[in-house]
């Protein structure tokens, strides 16, 4: 089979696209033949050598993504499926993964959407109602909302009747997040965006704000909190500066995650909760662009340096 490896850290030209052999699954793994693989940024700052948590080299990246069992002591082979972690890397045609790791792809997706879910969906869930303890009714201000995990944000937040806010970088970003069901959408490169969302928000202000990149957002996100409002942190490429005033007034709280983090009993209750979603018409994945899976070092280099519309997928 093809698949992308990596022998070592460095730049996108690392990823060398080899004949490796096929991967046997073990006792409670799954063996699918992939069609489609999410690519999320986290795998770029891994394959640099820059992540907190590194894989032992050579490794085939990726976790998430979508196609036909095609070896299973449990599960159905030629099922549709979704896969939210993968044993062996996903940037690959076939891939094991654990059995409780695979899901059901609904029949009115498709692959590329299916590799749009594990990661994406999983991590807003993570932050929205777990870390961040969303509340019907709350007003959320979702930064990066035309990307993949902002995107999934938007429609879970939207779903359990929050008012939705986000943000994008271009008119094509900002017409996706109004589409995606945010009640406004504004552009982070205006220089008084600030001002804007802060009177949309009115007086309350602001009881969450899902943050993509606190490097160049946390220290302006502060003032536009209501009381006990919560910033929860999913990424950012440097350090940043903070006024702590804007946090003790309001005893205000900023939470990172990271989605590697819940166990799994609560991975299949985040799963359960979008399969829900998925059966009930409330989530669709949005893909925007899609790379052939030889193509892995022009994907990550279109993830850290484009304005994201939609989710970025491999295809095999």
């Amino acid at each position: 089979m093809k698949a992308i490896r990596i022998s070592r850290f460095g730049g996108p030209e690392v990823m060398e696209y080899l004949d490796v052999p096929d991967p046997v699954p073990e006792r409670g793994q799954v063996l699918v033949r992939l069609h489609a693989a999410g690519v999320n940024p986290v795998e770029a700052y891994i394959r640099e050598g820059k992540y907190m948590k590194l894989p032992p080299l050579p490794f085939t990246p990726g976790a998430d993504g979508a196609g036909i069992i095609e070896e299973s002591g449990t599960l159905p082979v030629g099922s549709r499926v979704f896969v939210t972690s993968s044993v062996t890397g996903a940037y690959a045609e076939k891939a094991v993964c654990a059995a409780e790791d695979v899901y059901p792809l609904s029949d009115r997706m498709t692959f590329a959407q299916g590799a749009a879910l594990g990661v994406p969906y999983g991590t807003a869930t993570w932050a929205l109602f777990y870390r961040g303890q969303a509340k019907r009714g709350e007003t959320v201000l979702i930064h990066g909302a035309s990307g993949g995990v902002g995107t999934a944000a938007v429609q879970l937040a939207r779903a359990a009747g929050l008012r939705v806010f986000g943000t994008a970088g271009t008119p094509e970003g900002l017409e996706l997040v109004k589409r995606n069901g945010a009640e406004a959408a504004f552009n982070h490169k205006e220089p008084d965006y600030l001002d804007k969302i802060k009177g949309a928000a009115g007086d309350h202000g602001l009881d969450m704000i899902i943050e993509m990149a606190a490097h160049h957002n946390l220290g302006k996100d502060l003032p536009l909190l209501a009381k006990s409002g919560r910033v929860v942190v999913i990424g950012s490429r440097g350090p940043v500066e903070i006024d702590a005033r804007n946090l003790m007034g309001r005893e205000a709280d900023i939470r990172g995650i990271t989605f590697f983090s819940p166990g799994a009993e609560l991975r299949a209750e985040i799963y359960s909760r979008i399969s829900a979603g998925i059966a009930d018409g409330s989530l669709n994945p949005i893909v925007g662009t899609a790379i052939p899976l030889g193509e892995a070092g022009r994907a990550h280099q279109h993830i850290m340096t484009s304005s994201a519309l939609g989710k970025l997928v491999l295809t095999m």
